[in-house]
């Protein structure tokens, strides 16, 4: 038995950071968040030219939550407030509990930035519990021989989080998820078992992808959304072409949520308390990055 497909979102363009170009299914006007997962990036392909302009994500705070980049080619260098440092390349992943807060930033390498090349990757935020929300800030970095690759017959699997077919990703998060890159060939289908009640999602990164029992057509930057019931994922290749996408599997929170830009709490005047850490200084700085413009308080109530 198969899951439902129940929506299909197109992503949009939008700029992050120093200039980013991003294809992004969500957060946006047509769709929130999908509990646990609060955000999905497509850092879209970016060519960078030798000794040319860097462009990245310069230092930023974060408080309540879990961020992962998962790179699919180029390299990304990542420091943090916590004096962690790491340098992940195609198929590394890094994955950093942001819990009570912290400053991060996330570059290109000084490899691309002197040698230039192409980079492309995904970032997805992982809501915590409020129980967690203040967790102790913690940096994993995860290369490519970390994370098992299931394969079948016409697929495979890079499993970073979570269990699929028997094995296990190396990411230890907070939150049950399952998170891999999958890759289907031409002709080929995926059945993928998804735990009752979990949210399942699927990001078409290079498609069409003809999903679920209906066969429908999701093409690529779009997301798929799955319903809740029981049953498998199903994925399948037209004869066309292969389909490359990011899945996403994860046990709902069902707690009241609140965010603000960087901020992710449960309520308003959390998010005020952490607008107040913050441009203290009590998040910390990264050493020789240069500051951080505060941020303001807004002007009316947040809603959930």
């Amino acid at each position: 038995m198969y899951r439902q497909l129940i929506d299909v979102i197109p992503a949009q363009e939008t700029l992050e950071g120093g200039g980013i170009r991003v294809n992004r299914p969500f957060p946006t006007p047509a769709a929130d968040w999908f509990d646990p997962f609060l955000l999905l990036d497509e850092m879209a392909p970016t060519t960078h030219a030798p000794g040319g302009k860097v462009v990245g994500v310069p230092p930023h705070p974060h408080r309540g939550f879990e961020t992962v980049t998962y790179m699919i080619s180029g390299e990304v260098e990542h420091r943090d407030s916590a004096g962690n440092h790491g340098v992940i390349g195609p198929g590394d992943v890094q994955w950093m509990t942001a819990g009570d807060g912290i400053v991060h930033s996330e570059m290109p390498s000084e490899h691309i930035q002197t040698e230039g090349g192409t980079t492309h990757g995904l970032q997805l935020w992982v809501n915590l519990p409020a129980a967690l929300r203040r967790t102790t800030p913690r940096y994993q970095g995860l290369v490519s021989s970390d994370m098992p690759t299931v394969r079948g017959d016409g697929w495979l699997a890079h499993l970073v989080a979570g269990e699929l077919f028997g094995q296990t990703g190396p990411a230890d998060s907070h939150t049950p998820i399952t998170y891999a890159h999958v890759t289907v060939d031409a002709g080929s289908a995926i059945d993928i078992p998804v735990p009752n009640g979990f949210t399942a999602l699927a990001y078409i990164i290079a498609g069409p992808a003809d999903l679920g029992e209906e066969r429908a057509t999701a093409h690529a930057q779009h997301l798929a959304v799955f319903d809740r019931s029981s049953g498998d994922m199903l994925i399948a290749a037209p004869a066309e072409n292969a389909v490359q996408c990011m899945v996403l599997l994860g046990q709902p929170i069902d707690e009241p949520m609140v965010r603000y830009g960087p901020f992710v709490m449960n309520t308003s005047e959390e998010i005020h308390i952490a607008i107040d850490d913050f441009n203290a200084g009590r998040m910390g700085k990264i050493p020789a990055a240069g500051g951080t413009t505060k941020i303001h308080k807004p002007q009316e109530h947040l809603r959930s």
